[in-house]
């Protein structure tokens, strides 16, 4: 499988871009080998720059849900291209989304439109602080919240991949002000908030680990933790950029049956382009400007193109029974790599939630907390990985990332998958 041109364009960046890469983990540094370079997608399918075709279970992070270039998406574009790419002022289209986004979640009665994840995350944060008076805030080992200054702290996501959970150019004032506790642990929540409650703004928590790979919350950590926030009057953020729209229609917070005060979102609702969103009870919203104190803006806020793919996104995967053909594809497809896995005498689990799941290659049945990821064999994921992208399949180039199936990923694409895997496992050395 020639990688010739692929080869040629990152020797090229590498020139004129920092690593070659606008976003770290795409230089596969965390797997080894150059990364590849993509010129098209259709369906559950990628093409590179070399012509070479690839199963993909990258979905550009998260928000192609539906697979590449999906006609609803396409010709929604299309009529908006046709109509401008901005004004820098409101559309409907907007409010509809806004409307359609309140109506699916119920915890969200009022949001506002942000251009991306970080953007939605750092300005929760801020509403949260604004709101309570307060300023420590409580986010949560492995989970990555974009590059927030003050959440770059045992961060997931390429932080992890590249060795460096810690940031240099956060000031410690920044980061002296973020607390963080092992992910589903109780006892940590207790003693935090017994010592700290009535100081702290905002708990951020990913209701699904999406940046240490996938690992679910577990339901009674969640519930202890909104109760605790109750207690001490305390913000509940979950950040539902990566599982909103994506695990269930209602977010993971719809699994749970549990309600945060503010929700952010991002990835599914712009169906690929960028966009992000934050919001919760109108009590809190009326805080964010021009309604409130609480100054936020955004030149791209609302992009009509962004929310437009949108729009037609939700619409498709309100579609009956989409969610539940997508796990059970996705269980299928887990089932089966365990059985392969076993095999060939491989040490692997694997986890799930809804159109989200985890590979890990570890002894242990269940992977729950940030400890247990960071034991996993690493070098066996990378030799899977390379095992995979030879055989025609893009996994996430780090072992700390979440991998999505689509609705374009029908029975030929997930035997061709398995296959592929046959392969891998068997080429992993104890």
């Amino acid at each position: 499988m020639s990688r010739q041109r692929s080869q040629r364009l990152y020797a090229e960046a590498r020139k004129y871009i920092p690593g070659g890469v606008n976003s770290p983990v795409r230089a596969f540094r965390g797997v080894g080998g150059e990364p590849l370079f993509f010129e098209s997608g259709e369906g559950a399918w990628l093409t590179d720059a070399d012509g070479n075709h690839y199963i993909d279970y990258v979905g550009a992070w998260g928000p192609l849900i539906l697979g590449h270039r999906h006609p609803a998406v396409i010709e929604a574009l299309q009529r908006q291209l046709e109509k401008g790419l901005g004004y820098g002022a409101s559309t409907e289209a907007e409010v509809r989304l806004a409307e359609e986004v309140c109506r699916l979640v119920p915890s969200i009665e009022q949001l506002r439109l942000v251009t991306s994840g970080t953007e939605a995350t750092m300005s929760a944060i801020r509403l949260a602080r604004g709101f309570t008076g307060r300023d420590a805030v409580v986010k949560f080992e492995g989970c990555y919240h974009g590059h927030v200054d003050g959440l770059l702290v045992k961060a997931g996501s390429g932080a992890l991949t590249l060795g460096a959970p810690d940031s240099p150019g956060v000031p410690e004032g920044y980061s002296g002000l973020t607390h963080v506790l092992p992910y589903n642990d109780i006892a940590a929540l207790e003693e935090y908030f017994t010592a700290n409650g009535t100081n702290t703004a905002c708990v951020i928590i990913e209701p699904v680990a999406g940046n240490m790979n996938c690992v679910p919350a577990q339901a009674k950590a969640l519930s202890r933790l909104r109760a605790l926030c109750n207690e001490y009057e305390t913000v509940l953020i979950f950040d539902e950029v990566m599982t909103g729209f994506r695990v269930a229609l209602g977010g993971a917070q719809s699994i749970f049956g549990i309600e945060p005060d503010l929700t952010t979102l991002g990835k599914v609702i712009g169906g690929g382009l960028p966009v992000g969103a934050f919001g919760g009870s109108r009590e809190i919203m009326s805080r964010i400007a021009p309604e409130g104190p609480v100054y936020q803006a955004g030149t791209l806020a609302g992009n009509p193109l962004a929310v437009t793919a949108g729009l037609a996104t939700l619409e498709a995967i309100q579609a009956p029974g989409f969610f539940e053909s997508l796990q059970e594809r996705a269980q299928t497809m887990l089932g089966e790599l365990r059985s392969r896995a076993a095999a060939a005498s491989v040490p692997f689990t694997a986890s799930q939630a809804g159109a989200m799941f985890g590979l890990f290659f570890s002894e242990e049945e269940s992977i729950c907390s940030f400890e247990q990821v960071m034991a996993c064999n690493i070098e066996h994921f990378r030799s899977f990985f390379h095992g995979m992208l030879d055989n025609g399949v893009y996994l996430a180039p780090s072992a700390y990332e979440a991998g999505f199936i689509s609705a374009a990923h029908g029975e030929r694409e997930i035997e061709l998958t398995l296959a592929a895997a046959e392969k891998a496992f068997a080429a992993i050395q104890p």
